[in-house]
């Protein structure tokens, strides 16, 4: 397997506060790594850290580049896709600009493609393509955010509990959306809480406790667990 994404040693901080402790993991290209653990263990920040929004240290290795002083944009221009917890949209502009913000610099002759399947996947943001961002549902802000982040075709999609808020529908919708990534040869490292469709996608698991990575293996060898050990891994301590 090729190597897409390489953690080495991974630290960082808000303000003095250190949240991660030394997070190593690797992804390979067409897989779907689940990262699971409690409130607190360092999942969402871990994110944050790979798509350069908090300050931190150690080796992000992406395609072979190394990306852990790069800024955001650059991260985002090379091909890693972030999807936030927060939903974070531009309210005042309408669903179709949000999107339009996605696309790849010199990619505009693809635009109108893309945008067709956007549209295909998510048809509720079809029929809001005029409307404000900031006037939609959160569960439809969500779907916002995801195929804004899929405009740029990422290699990487680093996506945050992806499926909150949203219907059995649209949930099926995003499955398919992260499916799509790695059947290109991308990768996805998925945040979910929806364990039944994250199992039925991973390929394999991570846990994260005291903001370091305390499991990483097969779905399988998590599932085999007790409750109580599942529960020590992901403390956050």
């Amino acid at each position: 397997m090729t190597a897409l994404l390489e953690a080495h040693s991974v630290c960082a901080w808000y303000g003095e506060a250190q949240v991660l402790h030394g997070v190593d993991l690797r992804i390979d290209a067409g897989e779907l790594v689940l990262l699971c653990g409690r409130n607190g263990s360092g999942r969402s920040t871990f994110a944050k850290a790979l798509a350069g929004l908090v300050r931190r240290s150690g080796s992000i290795r992406f395609a072979g580049e190394e990306t852990i002083a790069r800024p955001t944009f650059d991260i985002a221009r090379r091909g890693i896709g972030y999807v936030a917890e927060q939903r974070e949209v531009f309210p005042v502009l309408s669903v179709e600009d949000n999107l339009r913000l996605g696309i790849k610099r010199g990619a505009t002759r693809l635009a109108a493609r893309q945008l067709d399947e956007a549209f295909e996947r998510f048809p509720l943001l079809a029929q809001r393509r005029r409307t404000a961002a900031g006037l939609l549902s959160g569960g439809e802000q969500q779907m916002l955010v995801l195929a804004r982040a899929l405009m740029g075709e990422p290699r990487l999609l680093v996506a945050d509990e992806p499926t909150e808020g949203l219907a059995p529908d649209a949930v099926i919708a995003v499955a398919q959306c992260l499916e799509d990534v790695c059947a290109r040869g991308g990768a996805v490292l998925l945040i979910e809480q929806r364990l039944t469709m994250a199992h039925r996608l991973a390929d394999r698991a991570a846990v994260m406790g005291h903001g370091r990575i305390v499991f990483d293996g097969p779905l399988e060898a998590l599932d085999a667990r007790t409750a109580d050990e599942w529960l020590a891994l992901g403390s956050a301590g």
